[in-house]
């Protein structure tokens, strides 16, 4: 867990400054993403770390066109969602709480997981990435001193500062 880099606190309230929603959250209590929750003040990413599925995947299987063609990415993702579409091909994964217990697997893992695999990049896809925002930000600016690129696979359901971060610390598409 760490305490999250976007939010603003209002007494005992804290209003996440990640996704468009901007939860406000009393006391103990978690934002739709399921991944952020109030504790003591404090907006903590319950969700750090805690991640559902990696795989190393062509990037010319990602909704992206022409972006570093022939190469391949670490691909991941969390748990849960911002939205509830019931069409969702990835349902297991968005619609579900953060597991009770789970192995936390640290940026520094998954990077050298794509440079063992020769991945030439990394992608959050499969679930919605803005659930793991601050995990991403850690990630791709490590990533990128390796020289990985950094994409996401988004509903696009974030607030201007949150994307300007992910830029910022990596994001390249």
């Amino acid at each position: 867990m760490k305490i999250g880099k976007l939010w603003i606190k209002y007494d005992d309230i804290v209003e996440c400054g990640v996704c468009e929603r901007r939860c406000r959250l009393t006391l103990g209590s978690r934002g739709v993403c399921k991944n952020y929750v109030n504790i003591d003040g404090r907006l903590m990413h319950d969700g750090y770390g805690v991640i559902s599925a990696v795989e190393s995947r062509p990037i010319e299987i990602k909704p992206f066109f022409h972006y570093w063609p022939n190469s391949t990415s670490l691909t991941f993702s969390g748990y849960a969602c911002t939205f509830y579409c019931p069409w969702c091909q990835n349902h297991h994964l968005s619609f579900s709480n953060l597991p009770t217990t789970s192995r936390r697997i640290m940026p520094q893992e998954l990077v050298e997981k794509a440079l063992k695999n020769r991945d030439e990049g990394l992608c959050a896809s499969f679930n919605e990435p803005t659930t793991l925002f601050d995990y991403l930000v850690d990630l791709f600016e490590l990533g990128r001193r390796f020289n990985l690129y950094g994409t996401i696979v988004t509903n696009g359901y974030f607030t201007p500062r949150a994307i300007q971060e992910l830029i910022e610390h990596g994001v390249d598409g």
